[in-house]
């Protein structure tokens, strides 16, 4: 368990590190009559205004991109406020945290992806029947132990925000571990499905849906996580004075002007020896 605890540690600190010099894209939104937002990569409607400009090209063929300049939010305030002021939000969070931390797994990254998937609407299905705040499909639940019973049908459970997220985080969870840890493969695959990525050759299948979903999320990630300060270097460290003796001839100083004038005024002593001890890091 330690084992596999700091394997993933040590590959999500290679992958952050990397995620910062990956793509940004666009992200347009709004927040409908019933207060939920909606999050796209691009204009879909009249309805979205742009919440955030990202300057750097997405290459899902080479999984790089150029790094360029990234500006600051433009979102419009109730935009900007949305997780703060969002009764969805504030409601799940607390369940959120515990998801996070059982399938380590980073908060910021469940919030982002579920804005995208139901903007917090725990009741929210889609027309393909991905139910609740991660939109989780029935077949999926079932996988992880939440099946039909005689009192509640599996879509029924999943509109339970607790069940909803815990069971997609852990499903998440499996996707890290099964793309090494990439954060966008395992969102292309939460999209598209396991089995599109890796016929895609272990890359983000060429769907616009799940190009601009995997754009979304990263980018609301992103400004939800800032990148961490770097921490400062040490200073180096120099090992501790070494006491040397050196014995000198006695005499061997007399007249040398860079000397005491105590030991310049000695008198020479055959066969003597004289010993200076000095302070000297090797």
């Amino acid at each position: 368990m330690i084992a596999k605890t700091l394997a993933r540690t040590a590959a999500a600190l290679l992958l952050y590190g990397a995620a910062l010099c990956s793509a940004h894209a666009d992200v347009w939104g709004y927040v409908d009559a019933k207060g939920v937002a909606h999050f796209a990569a691009q204009k879909l409607d009249a309805r979205y205004e742009l919440f955030f400009r990202g300057g750097e090209s997405f290459d899902t063929a080479k999984d790089i991109a150029t790094p360029r300049e990234v500006s600051v939010p433009t979102a419009p305030p109730a935009l900007v406020a949305f997780f703060e002021v969002s009764n969805g939000y504030k409601q799940v969070k607390h369940h959120l945290r515990e998801a996070s931390l059982a399938n380590d797994i980073d908060y910021e990254l469940l919030k982002a992806l579920i804005a995208t998937e139901s903007g917090f609407d725990a009741r929210a299905v889609s027309p393909k029947g991905a139910v609740g705040l991660m939109q989780i499909m029935p077949t999926t639940a079932q996988r992880y132990g939440v099946s039909s019973d005689s009192k509640t049908r599996v879509e029924r459970k999943l509109t339970d925000p607790k069940t909803n997220i815990g069971t997609g985080t852990r499903y998440l969870r499996h996707l890290l571990d099964l793309f090494s840890g990439s954060m966008e493969l395992a969102l292309a695959a939460y999209n598209a499905g396991e089995g599109a990525v890796q016929r895609a050759g272990n890359k983000i299948p060429n769907y616009p849906e799940t190009q601009n979903y995997v754009k979304t999320v990263m980018q609301l990630y992103r400004m939800l996580k800032p990148p961490a300060m770097k921490p400062p270097i040490a200073a180096a460290v120099l090992p501790p004075p070494v006491r040397v003796r050196m014995e000198l001839a006695a005499g061997g100083a007399v007249g040398r002007g860079n000397m005491p004038a105590s030991l310049q005024a000695m008198p020479p002593v055959a066969s003597a020896m004289q010993s200076v001890s000095l302070n000297e890091r090797d």
